[in-house]
């Protein structure tokens, strides 16, 4: 970028504070913004809540006008009706994204905008929100690659200090928060995310279905998240490996969902831990199939290091899956004591879980009926209602 980009941009942050719209009183319309630019808004946790956001607050908001903002070589996202689409063609994650997006949005000027993605832009006349998924970038760097751990770290100050409420996904990681970056208290607010209404048990032709179209058996142990290291599926194939020493008929191990990074050798280790004809995977799984996928679970396994919420631990639990965590991050605040805890960095704690989850019946039968009643208690209904607190009290407050 040159001195007369830098010059225009400076110019017209300074036009977009002397501009700034008053408010007309406590009940005027506002208008709210909501950053929906990076192209893996397709599928995962963050996809979910990005369209929930997009679609359900200006449901239930009937007093403020909505902007949603997409990446302008992207498929528009849906939103609710009413809202307005805007391209933007600030690209996401670059290192001057939050200049340039600010100044790319002031034509538009909103009173409050909200960065469901950890980083905000220059809050130029109006107020920010940003949501802050998790801390692995400083609780576990070496799970990152160079480039995220760059992005995040130089970006995340500035943008926590630059707004006036900060949403987590969990206790855990709002606790995560108050540790470790300069945020008073009273600015950072737990709002639980959920799963889409789809995750409910599904009829047997549908699984039976779903089974022929992916080369599935009847029964197996079930991974779904990203391919990346901070999910420990080193750890889970040495614990399913003992699993099989116990139960030489042990189900097979499906590892299904996104392509990563930092991806650990799975077929490598599997083979040396001979297992090449039980570990089956399934990268790049289609969403519209994880209803019949977790259906057909015999059990869903999330030993993670660490996690901001646990996306998988709710969807299973909606589809009548009994669950395996990790004792750490925010997984047991999520499960509500509704799912078999292991030590994440204990092979043997992790193989114990599972095979408690396969061949104990009265346990199964438990955290099935617990994971039911615990995953009913989280709704999109619920998080956009609290999220819209939060827009109240930094509008109005």
């Amino acid at each position: 970028m040159n001195l007369w980009h830098v010059g225009h941009y400076t110019f017209a942050l300074i036009a977009c504070v002397l501009t700034r719209p008053q408010r007309n009183g406590y009940h005027a319309a506002m208008r709210i913004a909501i950053d929906a630019r990076l192209p893996y808004y397709t599928q995962g946790g963050i996809s979910s809540y990005v369209r929930a956001l997009m679609t359900q607050l200006p449901v239930q908001d009937g007093a403020n006008d909505y902007l949603m903002l997409h990446a302008r070589r992207a498929a528009l996202l849906p939103v609710a009706a009413g809202a307005r689409s805007v391209r933007c063609w600030t690209p996401a994650h670059h290192r001057l994204e939050r200049l340039a997006l600010a100044v790319e949005l002031w034509p538009y000027r909103p009173q409050l905008l909200h960065s469901p993605d950890f980083i905000g832009p220059l809050a130029a006349g109006w107020r920010s929100v940003i949501t802050i998924h998790d801390l692995t970038f400083l609780i576990y760097p070496q799970f990152l690659t160079a480039e995220s751990r760059r992005y995040y770290n130089q970006q995340i100050t500035a943008s926590v200090r630059g707004a006036q409420a900060i949403l987590a996904d969990s206790e855990a990681t709002r606790q995560d928060i108050l540790e470790r970056l300069p945020v008073p208290a009273d600015c950072v607010h737990t709002v639980h995310l959920a799963q889409d209404a789809r995750f409910a048990p599904q009829p047997q032709p549908a699984v039976a279905a779903m089974r022929t179209r992916h080369a599935l058996p009847d029964e197996y142990f079930l991974f779904v998240g990203t391919f990346e290291p901070r999910k420990n599926l080193p750890a889970l194939l040495r614990a399913y490996a003992l699993v099989r020493q116990q139960l030489p008929d042990a189900p097979a191990l499906v590892l299904a969902g996104n392509s990563g990074w930092l991806q650990p050798e799975l077929q490598t280790q599997a083979a040396g831990l001979h297992l090449q004809k039980h570990l089956l995977l399934r990268p790049d799984f289609p969403a519209e199939d994880l209803p019949a996928l977790y259906t057909g679970a015999s059990v869903l396994a999330l030993p993670s290091h660490y996690e901001g919420f646990g996306m998988p631990v709710l969807e299973a639990m909606a589809c009548g899956t009994p669950v395996v965590i990790s004792e750490r991050g925010s997984l047991p605040e999520i499960a509500g004591g509704a799912a078999i805890s292991c030590a994440p960095d204990d092979d043997a704690s992790i193989a114990r879980a599972l095979q408690s989850a396969l061949s104990d019946t009265a346990l199964r039968s438990q955290v099935r009926a617990a994971g039911l009643a615990r995953a009913a208690t989280f709704s999109w209904e619920r998080c956009c209602r609290e999220t819209l607190r939060v827009y109240h009290a930094v509008l109005h407050g």
